[in-house]
């Protein structure tokens, strides 16, 4: 069938087997898709008014997918976007885009962000195609929880949430990331932080005898089931910014031992993508992930 034959309809839990076959070679050389697993949990109530997701139809087939999400009074975070191998380059990620893009339109957005793995050109330059230009890049740090993780000598821990909104708001980090730490609302999705933010959730800040030197703040606490079926606690932390070395090993203490108080056995760290961010957590975290992701945008007022 051709494009013109196509019909975009919000998706619903029926249709998982036709999701499901459309992406079992996703991705194959890594591990699979993970929405299989996710699609029931992360498909929106019919009526919901932050969230929706599309389908294109052809036929009886289902083509292509993507999921629309307000992440603030004027931002919508575009993911999960995949279409179907047979048929690919046929407009399916086009008519889909201009689906959500409508939909978040119509409910006051005016811009909005995709998250998209470094490696995954396809995706690039589909969402180019589709009008998206290029943000920022950010990577993950993996601090181990550890309620007693060593804070160096002369610095203190602020749990002060006026000293990160001061330490972010003048800090590199902030620059290179445009603004933006990731959405409480959404896992895997990034927003623009505001001062707001960080009086309503938990803020760390470090500072020695010259003052602030890192700020950091958790952005969730959820859980998650690993490829062992075992079931872990997961705390995600943003506005990750220091000044120096030393202000990093003590700004992952703070977050490890935070995590710790929380009963996560698990924590990602946002990171601005530059060779002095990533080289630091890589002297001071237990890992960092191996490739970066990229954010892309697009003005919707357009």
């Amino acid at each position: 069938m051709s494009v013109s034959d196509v019909r975009i309809r919000r998706a619903t839990h029926d249709d998982y087997d036709a999701v499901v076959a459309m992406v079992e070679d996703v991705w194959a050389d890594r591990g699979g898709d993970y929405l299989p697993e996710i699609y029931h949990d992360w498909l929106e109530e019919e009526g919901a008014e932050d969230t929706k997701t599309f389908v294109a139809e052809v036929g009886d087939d289902v083509a292509g997918i993507v999921q629309a999400v307000l992440v603030g009074p004027e931002e919508a975070w575009f993911q999960t976007m995949r279409v179907d191998a047979d048929y690919r380059r046929q407009g399916i990620s086009g008519r889909l885009n201009r689906a959500s893009f409508d939909w978040a339109r119509d409910r006051g957005a005016t811009v909005g962000r995709v998250m998209i793995f470094s490696w995954n050109v396809a995706s690039l330059a589909a969402a180019r195609s589709s009008g998206f230009e290029p943000i920022t890049e950010f990577r993950w740090a993996h601090p181990e929880p550890d309620p007693d993780a060593a804070i160096p000598e002369g610095y203190d821990v602020l749990e002060k949430p006026a000293a990160a909104w001061r330490y972010w708001t003048d800090s590199p980090a902030r620059e290179h990331l445009r603004g933006l730490g990731l959405a409480p609302e959404e896992s895997w999705a990034l927003r623009e932080l505001t001062r707001e933010d960080l009086t309503e959730l938990p803020a760390l800040a470090v500072a020695d005898g010259d003052g602030l030197r890192g700020s950091a703040y958790r952005s969730r606490v959820d859980e998650r089931t690993g490829d062992d079926g075992e079931v872990r606690t997961r705390a995600e932390y943003a506005g990750a910014a220091w000044a120096d070395l030393e202000g990093a090993r003590a700004l992952f203490g703070a977050i490890a031992r935070d995590a710790a108080a929380v009963g996560a056995s698990e924590v990602r760290v946002c990171l601005p993508e530059t060779a002095e961010t990533v080289s630091d957590a890589a002297s001071v975290a237990d890992a960092v992930s191996e490739e970066p992701d990229f954010v892309l945008g697009i003005d919707l007022t357009r």
